[in-house]
């Protein structure tokens, strides 16, 4: 099974549309507000750190690019082709690899576990993003590719994020610019109930080894000029049997 012709469309019309300069895109955080703060927080857990590293639902390449600095290989896929080309086009040096994957499709993510043996993964914002009857498959694509040694950073809008969304979107002048395309496209983020976010990794069979919370950090400005932060939650996942005694 794989993602609907809805859901694809709107993806790839998305990030045809998007600006290639950087932070032209909401939630692309300079890695300093993202990514690097992440790693922090995975890095503890990390069973092995010469794995490679996979950045699940990539986007334009930014997180990874950042990732490939601090792991052998570091891999951005996605399910968007649009996505990766602009990925590849903001990465001259080929610091990173990218290639297309729907991890909803668990022929080609265990295609992937193949090549590249066990690995690392991190996910930033993709779940909540997901159809509903997709959530499972993708934490079950992250299941795979961690394989018996691989550690999981997911990060993902928590409850709240939804009121703030709504705020926004309903203010006086309607939605701050960067956040118009997200819903014009027909992305507008899905609610994960907090409960529910760590349920879907252990139904899966992986053990949740930390969990907090952590503003996501967009590019965008509130009217006041401070910067837009959305409410999230993040969690590190191993293999079952992974979890300390």
């Amino acid at each position: 099974m794989s993602v609907t012709s809805r859901y694809l469309d709107a993806w790839e019309g998305f990030w045809r549309d998007a600006p290639e300069e950087p932070g032209g895109v909401i939630w692309d955080a300079e890695p300093a507000r993202s990514a690097e703060r992440h790693l922090t927080l995975l890095r503890p857990h990390l069973a092995d750190p010469a794995l490679p590293i996979v950045d699940l639902g990539c986007g334009n390449g930014t997180q990874t690019r950042f990732l490939a600095e601090r792991f052998p290989l570091a891999l951005g896929v996605d399910l968007s082709a649009a996505a990766l080309d602009l990925a590849r086009r903001c990465d001259p040096a080929g610091r990173a690899e990218f290639t297309r994957l729907d991890a909803t499709d668990p022929e080609a993510v265990r295609a992937l576990h193949q090549r590249l043996g066990d690995a690392n993964v991190y996910v930033r914002g993709v779940i909540h993003q997901s159809e509903p009857a997709d959530r499972p498959r993708v934490v079950e694509a992250i299941r795979i590719l961690l394989g018996d040694r691989g550690r999981a950073f997911v990060f993902e809008l928590a409850e709240a994020a939804k009121d703030v969304l709504g705020e926004l979107v309903h203010a006086p002048d309607g939605p701050p610019p960067k956040l118009r395309p997200v819903f014009s496209h027909g992305l507008a983020p899905a609610e994960v109930a907090d409960a529910v976010f760590p349920e879907l990794f252990r139904t899966a069979g992986l053990d949740v080894l930390a969990t907090g919370e952590l503003p996501l950090a967009t590019t965008e400005s509130a009217a006041d000029g401070t910067r837009i932060e959305l409410p999230a939650h993040w969690l590190v996942a191993g293999p079952g049997g992974s979890a300390p005694n």
